[in-house]
């Protein structure tokens, strides 16, 4: 997946003119397409996954109490 994504960067690369480089709100968004990227990389943290699983048992819960 990786590779792909570095694959596409690459080609937009290319594909990019001088006037865009120099252009403020293309740098914007190249910098914050990066951020996007490494954010998906990134891992769930222990935590996050703990207090959804919560929040999946009382959501039954709670369901299975309308359900009576």
């Amino acid at each position: 997946m990786k590779k792909q994504q570095n694959e596409e960067q690459i080609q937009r690369r290319l594909e990019m003119r001088a006037s865009d480089i120099l252009d403020p709100n293309n740098q914007i968004g190249v910098k914050l397409r990066s951020l996007y990227a490494a954010a998906q990389d990134e891992a769930i943290p222990d935590r996050f996954l703990d207090l959804l699983e919560k929040l999946d048992q009382a959501e039954m819960m709670a369901s299975a109490k309308l359900a009576e």
